[in-house]
């Protein structure tokens, strides 16, 4: 009798736990459902003129600004094939405010070449910096080896407080904006 009551209990315990992960799987469709609408609905729209009051995620824009070439950030990714490499990131001043953009990936043995952007307009899509994760690992900021782009670190290296939670993925083009416009692959103009 006992051990029917601790079979009962242990059984119940389990189809609890079951049942949770059910409903949060279904929480999390409903969710990721919601995020491929947000960028499908985005991406069909075209550019509209940078302001940062009215900034939503993945929202394709033109802006002009300038870019800081001398500062760069070295963020790790992956390239499409699973390649180590880096998405270099710079600040750019737009309209007096201060944002990063991704100017693109770079294989790892092309890290200290130069990138720089010296021309003034330019198109990408926004998108919000990632959230912290703690199986990343630190930033390395005396090499400029970064893994996530981190408040606290970027304004240690900027010393100043300038990011918004958004910021420009600028190697970003498509059949339909190209055939209006003229742009190179990192989406200037």
């Amino acid at each position: 009798m006992r051990y029917k009551f601790l079979f009962t209990i242990f059984v119940s315990f389990f189809i609890a736990i079951f049942l949770a992960l059910g409903f949060w799987q279904l929480y999390r469709l409903s969710w990721k459902n919601s995020l491929i609408e947000e960028i499908n609905s985005s991406l069909i729209n075209d550019p509209v003129k940078f302001e940062a009051q009215k900034i939503k995620n993945f929202q394709i824009i033109e802006f002009k600004g300038k870019i800081d070439n001398e500062n760069l950030i070295y963020l790790y990714g992956l390239s499409d094939n699973g390649e180590p490499g880096f998405n270099i990131i710079k600040e750019i001043d737009i309209e007096g405010e201060n944002f990063l953009i991704n100017q693109g990936w770079i294989p790892r043995d092309l890290k200290g070449e130069s990138f720089d952007l010296n021309q003034s307009e330019y198109f990408g899509i926004t998108k919000l910096k990632s959230k912290k994760n703690y199986f990343k690992p630190n930033n390395d900021l005396s090499n400029n080896y970064w893994f996530k782009l981190d408040d606290i670190d970027l304004k240690k290296t900027y010393w100043k407080n300038i990011f918004s939670f958004y910021y420009f993925y600028s190697k970003w083009r498509t059949k339909k904006l190209f055939s209006n416009t003229k742009k190179n692959f990192i989406g200037s103009a």
